[in-house]
């Protein structure tokens, strides 16, 4: 980790040409750094004009300074932007004579990894800066909008909180036994229990959902050969992504495209025809097929309607939801039809294709997305389904042998867990709540 007391400098606009670019300074230099930059600073917050000079007093460019004091700033610290004209030349040369004037560029995220340091932002929501730069989509921009106004970070702390204070009630328990309350025996603390599961299988649902809008849906398009594959790629792309023939075997390798389906990034993955094969090419297309469905979202298994022997694929992974498409409808004259996970459509005419698009939205649970939820991570889902398994092996436990000690050990490890996305619980807080809490000389 670089040294956090030093000033920093970088470029906070994107490459290439602009009308305006933007120099972000922080640390504690940054104000003498600025003040010899541009001669004198505005008073704090306000906007100034102000001519920027290199170190040997050569003019450099002209343009507004703005001085935000710590620790109300983004980084909590001393921070000073230089907004100039948007050239990569001249940007670069500001940033090089700040250098000359004792700051440090910058590395990759730090001035966010500093924010997270002085409590400016929890992780989740210094995660959300970098998930609303890169949104590809409305609906994923609003939701790390909302992650990184703190949004998911309540629903995870709210939920760390009940377990603390459902511990706090267990530990009571233990330290205090001839109180007239028997806590454990009375099932108070089995249906709380009962009640954060529940909870945190709802906000790990949740999180699920945010996973996908931050980082898209994965769909691997699989079938034997002449299925219509890549048929279906191109309708579902509105272009002439693959290419199209008659022959077997003419996809020898992962064909990317991505769309969009109800406001999230979809990409698809045409993969090569699934048959035994002794060409050394098409096997290798073949090989990266099975991969590519094992690291899919949801796989599209593609069967010609045309052949009245459409054998099951081999090789499909169970731990993969799996829509079955029967294509070319077209062809024997059959309408377009939906029932539970099959469709049936025509890639070559586009019938049908509402009713697949309206069956991936339900199977990834996102009907109601759009209006409350917020970005998330993988990290973020595995924390919170790992804090979720500790919790139902405590209520397990508390079934089992009654063990309050157990339980409160699992109920420990839960918060722990939910504490890796905020960065937030440590054993020190939980120690000082538990003596806030209770009247230990009672």
């Amino acid at each position: 980790m670089n040294d956090s007391t030093d000033t920093i400098v970088a470029i906070a606009t994107p490459s290439g040409r602009g009308g305006v670019g933007v120099i972000r300074l922080s640390g504690p230099a940054a104000p003498d750094i600025a003040g010899k930059i541009c001669g004198s600073l505005p008073p704090a917050r306000q906007a100034g004009l102000r001519r920027f000079r290199d170190a040997a007093g050569d003019s450099l460019d002209s343009g507004l300074v703005v001085l935000f004091p710590g620790p109300a700033s983004f980084t909590g610290e001393d921070v000073v932007e230089l907004q100039g004209h948007g050239s990569p030349v001249v940007l670069e040369m500001i940033v090089a004579a700040c250098v000359d004037l004792g700051a440090r560029r910058a590395g990759p995220g730090e001035f966010s990894q500093r924010a997270f340091l002085n409590d400016r932002m929890d992780l989740a929501q210094a995660e959300a800066v970098a998930d609303l730069i890169s949104a590809a989509t409305d609906m994923a921009a609003r939701a790390a909008h909302r992650s990184l106004e703190g949004a998911f970070s309540r629903e995870v702390d709210e939920l760390a909180e009940a377990l603390v204070e459902l511990r706090v009630w267990v530990e009571a328990a233990l330290d205090f036994p001839d109180e007239e309350i028997d806590f454990l025996a009375d099932g108070q603390v089995a249906g709380r229990v009962a009640s954060l599961r529940a909870r945190q299988e709802a906000l790990l649902d949740r999180a699920g959902t945010g996973r996908l809008l931050t980082s898209g849906v994965r769909i691997a398009i699989v079938g034997r050969p002449n299925a219509g594959k890549s048929s279906l790629l191109n309708a579902l792309s509105r272009h002439d992504a693959a290419i199209v023939t008659e022959v077997p075997g003419t996809t020898r390798d992962v064909l990317r495209e991505t769309i969009t389906v109800a406001g999230l990034p979809v990409t698809l993955a045409d993969t090569a025809g699934i048959r035994e094969t002794a060409d050394r090419v098409e096997s290798e297309g073949v090989r990266r097929a099975e991969r590519e469905m094992h690291a899919a979202d949801l796989i599209f298994w593609v069967v010609d309607a045309t052949d009245p022997e459409a054998h099951p694929l081999p090789g499909l992974p169970d731990a993969v939801p799996l829509i079955r498409i029967d294509n070319k409808i077209d062809l024997v004259g059959k309408r377009p039809s939906r029932e539970g996970r099959h469709v049936r459509l025509s890639a070559m005419t586009g019938d049908g294709l509402e009713l697949l698009e309206q069956l991936v939205v339900e199977e990834l649970g996102l009907e109601d997305a759009g209006g409350g939820e917020y970005s998330a991570r993988q990290r973020h889902v595995d924390a919170i389904a790992h804090a979720g398994e500790h919790i139902r092996r405590g209520e397990a436990e508390l079934a089992a042998s009654g063990s309050g000690e157990l339980l409160a050990e699992e109920l420990r490890v839960a918060a722990d867990a939910l504490g890796e996305v905020t960065g937030r619980m440590t054993s020190d807080e939980l120690l000082g709540r538990i003596f806030s809490s209770f009247c230990i000389g009672k």
